[in-house]
């Protein structure tokens, strides 16, 4: 026994008995392009020897994984990294001397490294905070 008008419609997406896995393209994308865009994007996607859909979704996939580079952030980066590598080669030198020995230049190639993979994150931690900080101060500063 049915009743009229419960069958809710389906969303455009779904797929009638085809379970979504995970790693396996289900979706697609569509635009529409004049006859010229055509022919640019065909003889591009043939100069890097893909198919137009390979070379479509490579192009898509790029640009939406592609972060802008903040100014901010790049800055904090580096002031990030630079009093990493103050601090630990301050640190590294002092432990060296009270040992007798000299710090040495792989010591030093190791403590940039360390600095430059940490740099990006650090920065955006700080910023994180700082932008926390000021939602939760207002508008105002936290001032009435």
């Amino acid at each position: 026994m049915s009743t009229p008008g419960t069958n809710a419609p389906q969303p455009r997406n779904a797929s009638a008995g085809v379970e979504e896995k995970p790693g396996y393209r289900t979706k697609t994308v569509a635009t529409r392009i004049t006859p010229e865009e055509l022919r640019e994007v065909e003889t591009a996607a043939a100069r890097d020897g893909k198919t137009l859909a390979e070379w479509l979704r490579d192009l898509a996939l790029k640009a939406a994984r592609q972060r802008p580079a903040d100014p901010m952030e790049l800055l904090l980066s580096e002031q990030s990294a630079t009093r990493y590598m103050l601090l630990n080669l301050f640190h590294a030198t002092a432990q060296a001397n009270a040992e007798g020995k000299h710090l040495l230049a792989e010591s030093v190639l190791k403590i940039r490294d360390q600095a430059n993979a940490r740099k990006l994150a650090d920065a955006r931690r700080m910023l994180e905070s700082f932008h926390a900080q000021d939602a939760q101060e207002g508008p105002n500063g936290g001032q009435p």
